[in-house]
């Protein structure tokens, strides 16, 4: 510390004074401040260089060294905010990429936990297919959620599994599961087009959606496709993957699968496909429903091209192979969404749980359709109803083709499958007319009487009800022979009367009718309905000699790797009508084809019989015919019940037999109709032209006993007879 001497001087420290001592003490040029009267501020030290000099430096050196410190000193404040800006965007976008990554993978752990767990996922087991083929082996239709049956990819050519793989998934067999390169390019498509544009999708993807997944757009819905597309990676191979995709996919048109469009499209297996059918259906995936090629074929073509394209870009045909497949494109089958197969399938798709119960794998059901039967059984209906039904008003039919043994040949529900699926064959019940006197006769036979067994056509009444032929005349004493072929109304009354309403039930029951039948007098004319199938069904015992049948349509059920689930075995009602009787009533339903109500049949060679018949007020017309081979039924009307414009069994429906009964009978052997029946072709007989189908008249009496206003009603019909006004005996009846 410093001294200070006498008056106030300022004695400075010194380090050994006297002669010879250092003199440490500062000047005045070493004090600037003494001479500006400031103090000085007080600064850090600055540590010395390993360069500076151990002694101080000369005045201007010093303040040289002092002013480039001051420079240096305002420069590195802007170093450092430079370095600064710089620094926080890398540590920003660490950060922000760090929290990214955190909050993705939280999004995929939150949609992987609402997935099952690993060890209990698998492959859910492709819906069932059922193949229902013909009684020769060809396929009629398909049915189930697919459409086809599955098939293996090695039993189909090379140029089908590429076409998907060359326009869907260029890198299926190089990546992972997810193609990285794609999904980006995707992205840069999509952000550069400001649109969705591409997707990136890879086969694994799509089938782990159709899999597992809902059809919705949602990230969630994309994370866990992503994350099921690994899981399907890691536990099948790449071809066993493209097996499921390609018995999976939706191709458009309700086919399901490739087996399914290849039939669809093309009338053919898949395992038959060329090149250009291939590249059409591959291009399906994208737009199934709107490239579809039966209903828009140029859109579908030009997907096709795009297909070719990238096949030969790809290597998999040469560019030669997709110039000759471009100039020669796939022509798409005739669509024939409306098929009268499809009746049949649908029926039998009903009847399937009966035989094998719960359906759980791909079936093969054999029938006992004909496929030519059925076609000709179709086109007769359509092309007759097309040519007749507006001048007679009638709008639906069905057609029914039975064997004597009573196996379906052929079954057309309606006029078209497309418009009305509605199986007016096997579910519509309608008024059979004059169609079901033959069991009223049958009856009667069986009580004693003989087809020469005489009966008065003469006007009849009971409780007030008074029915009467067409023409109100009468023939006075006739056969019952006669009576039938003329489908006189007065004497099959008296025969149900005679016989008893009760045993014509059961007559008809016993042949087959299974619908009920109310047993009050007018069940001879045919006023309880009664459906196609059942009605045809029930004459098949006077073909084939008197042997109850049951109509049916499956042979055999066959799993898919060929065991058999149910086997027909022969199955018959027994005897249900005595071989003389069967005789009978053919020699009087003969004589209906030869003078009759139905002599308008033409089938060269063969012996028909049959019946006619024609319900109240014209609203249904019925035809149902057999030879010694073949049993066949038609019925035309209109859904909605309303009457015809005087259409008559004897006239489309039998245009229609004879069509169809034309292509049955191709090929086969001529018989007889069973029975000694000729021994009973009694003398009477109508003449030619005196008999028509015409209506005949069901009269009734009002309560005042006034005869009706309105016209006469048909003959040949079943007559719905209503009952009388102020609570008559047919009104308590039907109540």
């Amino acid at each position: 510390m410093a001294r200070r001497g006498g008056k106030g001087e300022r004695i400075e420290p010194s380090f050994g004074t006297g002669r010879g001592g250092a003199d440490l003490r500062a000047t005045r040029e070493d004090r600037p401040w003494l001479r500006f009267g400031e103090p000085p501020k007080p600064a850090r030290p600055a540590r010395p260089r390993r360069s500076d000099p151990v002694e101080d430096e000369a005045p201007v050196a010093k303040g040289r060294r002092q002013s480039e410190g001051r420079r240096d000193r305002a420069e590195k404040p802007r170093r450092r905010r430079r370095r600064g800006i710089l620094g926080t965007l890398v540590i920003w976008g660490a950060t922000l990429s760090i929290w990214g990554l955190i909050v993705v993978a939280g999004i995929v752990a939150w949609y992987a936990a609402h997935l099952p767990p690993t060890h209990t996922l698998e492959v859910p087991p492709r819906p069932p297919n059922i193949a229902i083929l013909a009684a020769d082996g060809a396929e009629l239709a398909n049915r189930g959620d697919t459409g086809g049956a599955a098939i293996q990819l090695k039993s189909l050519p090379k140029h089908v599994p590429q076409a998907l793989i060359a326009i869907e998934d260029r890198r299926f067999y190089s990546h992972f599961g997810l193609d990285v390169v794609g999904l980006a390019r995707a992205v840069v498509t999509n952000v550069t087009n400001r649109g969705v544009h591409q997707g990136g999708s890879t086969l694994s993807q799509q089938l782990a959606k159709n899999l597992f997944l809902a059809p919705d757009r949602t990230l969630g819905r994309k994370v866990q496709e992503a994350l099921l597309a690994l899981w399907l990676e890691h536990n099948y191979s790449k071809d066993q993957i493209l097996e499921l995709y390609l018995n999976r996919v939706y191709f458009g048109a309700g086919a399901y699968g490739i087996e399914a469009a290849a039939r669809r499209y093309y009338d053919k297996p898949a395992t038959a496909l060329t090149l250009q059918e291939a590249a059409v259906i591959a291009g399906l995936v994208k737009a199934p429903s709107r490239l579809a090629p039966t209903r828009n074929p140029g859109g579908a073509q030009a997907r096709a091209q795009l297909v070719l394209a990238a096949m030969a870009d790809q290597g998999y045909i040469t560019e030669a192979q997709a110039q000759t497949a471009r100039s020669n494109p796939a022509q798409a089958s005739r669509a024939i969404p409306g098929g009268s197969i499809n009746y049949v399938a649908d029926w039998i798709m009903d009847l399937i749980d009966d035989y094998v119960g719960k359906v759980e794998t791909d079936l093969t059901v054999e029938t006992t359709i004909v496929g030519p039967v059925q076609q000709a059984a179709e086109a007769a209906l359509v092309e007759t109803l097309a040519r007749g039904g507006q001048r007679y008003n009638v709008g639906q039919g069905a057609v029914v083709v039975l064997d004597r043994d009573g196996a379906i040949r052929a079954l057309v529900g309606g006029r078209d499958y497309a418009q009305s699926q509605f199986n007016r064959a096997v579910a519509a019940r309608r008024q059979p007319g004059s169609a079901f006197k033959p069991f009223v006769y049958l009856a009667a036979l069986e009580r004693g009487l003989t087809p020469d067994t005489m009966r008065n056509d003469a006007p009849v009444a009971i409780a007030g009800w008074r029915p009467e032929n067409y023409t109100r005349d009468y023939r006075g004493e006739v056969s019952m022979t006669t009576a039938l072929a003329a489908s006189l109304n007065t004497v099959a009354v008296r025969l149900g009367q005679e016989v008893g309403p009760r045993s014509v039930v059961r007559t008809a029951q016993k042949l087959g009718i299974g619908s009920a039948l109310a047993a009050n007098p007018s069940i001879a004319l045919g006023t309880s309905e009664v459906n196609v199938l059942e009605l045809v069904g029930a004459y098949a015992p006077f073909a084939n000699g008197g042997t109850g049948v049951i109509p049916h349509v499956i042979t055999r059920i066959r799993s898919a790797n060929g065991r058999v689930l149910f086997q027909r075995q022969p199955m018959t009602n027994g005897q249900v009508v005595e071989p003389r009787h069967v005789a009978m009533m053919n020699a009087m339903m003969n004589q209906t084809t030869v003078s009759g109500t139905a002599r308008t049949v033409r089938l060269p060679g063969w012996i028909v019989a049959g019946k006619t018949g024609t319900s109240q007020e014209f609203r249904d017309a019925w035809f149902v015919g057999y030879t010694g081979r073949f049993v066949a039924g038609v019925w035309l009307g209109n859904d909605d019940g309303t009457p015809t414009r005087r259409l008559t069994g004897g006239g489309l429906p039998v245009d229609i037999w004879n069509r169809v009964m034309a292509e049955a009978h191709k090929g086969q052997t001529i018989v007889d109709l069973p029975g000694n029946w000729r021994s009973y072709d009694a003398p009477g007989r109508i003449l030619p032209g005196e008999a028509l189908d015409q209506p005949m008249t069901l009269s009734r009496v009002d309560p005042g006993g006034r005869r009706p206003q309105r016209p006469a009603e048909p003959e040949d019909r079943s007559a719905v007879v209503r009952p009388q006004q102020e609570g008559g005996f047919l009104e308590r009846l039907f109540r």
